[in-house]
């Protein structure tokens, strides 16, 4: 039988958090690129995300300038993959640019519901740009992991930006390239990245080494500067916090 105490304790506010504990979550935010045509895509991005995917990152804009201007070779009536693609834009911009009609695109970041369901906002919000176009398809997936929830065995084009960063996942990385991308002369996979933390670049870079050890043939295609920095707070040689190499 409850005492009088337990029955006091249980209508008692010891145990409920004070007013204000709890941050209200924060709301989505809104990023606009412009294509090279003049075209501007207005992209949701998540109000907050641990995976970062509440930001448009520099890697994206500058990979998705370069597909752009090489739509024809890597874009037009292509099987096109993006992993950790954050807001999307990437894979948004290959389908305005041609890609394969059927089940063309699949679009993936880590199988969180809130990154899942911003994705397929934006390639919904979108879609009345390229009219009838590709099929894009948004999918929650892990680094490694089988592939059969995705739409293709096999992609002409891999499209990695600003994923590096995760060092521990590198392995997994090249695991899923090596599953995913079409064996052939014109496959490609791009990835594009920014140093952010410069005293971790050789980390960064160990990528490639591990791309090299699995057989994969590396070569750079570009490096451009960025107009200002995306983190002013970080530490670092200004020059090289700006500096996007890309390969």
């Amino acid at each position: 039988m409850a005492s009088d105490d337990d029955e006091d304790l249980a209508h008692s506010t010891i145990f409920q958090e004070p007013e204000g504990y709890f941050k209200p979550e924060k709301a989505s935010t809104y990023a606009e690129y412009t294509m090279l045509s003049g075209q501007i895509l207005r992209l949701r991005l998540v109000g907050h995300s641990p995976l970062w995917g509440h930001l448009l990152w520099n890697a994206g804009q500058v990979v998705s300038e370069y597909l752009q201007q090489h739509a024809p070779a890597l874009v037009q009536g292509k099987d096109v993959l993006e992993l950790g693609a954050g807001a999307g834009l990437p894979s948004i911009v290959c389908a305005i640019m041609g890609a394969k009609k059927v089940d063309g695109i699949v679009v993936t970041d880590y199988p969180d519901a809130d990154l899942i369901e911003n994705l397929t906002y934006n390639i919904k919000k979108c879609e009345p740009v390229w009219k009838v176009g590709p099929d894009i398809s948004a999918e929650g997936y892990l680094w490694g992991a089988p592939t059969s929830s995705l739409l293709s065995a096999k992609f002409d084009l891999l499209i990695l930006a600003d994923i590096l960063f995760n060092h521990s996942e590198h392995g997994k990385l090249v695991a899923t390239l090596r599953a995913t991308l079409r064996h052939g002369p014109t496959s490609r996979a791009l990835v594009f990245f920014t140093p952010y933390r410069p005293w971790l670049l050789e980390k960064d870079m160990a990528f490639f080494d591990v791309a090299v050890q699995e057989g994969f043939e590396i070569e750079k295609i570009m490096e451009k500067v960025m107009d200002k920095v995306m983190f002013a707070e970080d530490r670092g040689v200004s020059a090289l916090l700006q500096t996007l190499p890309s390969l």
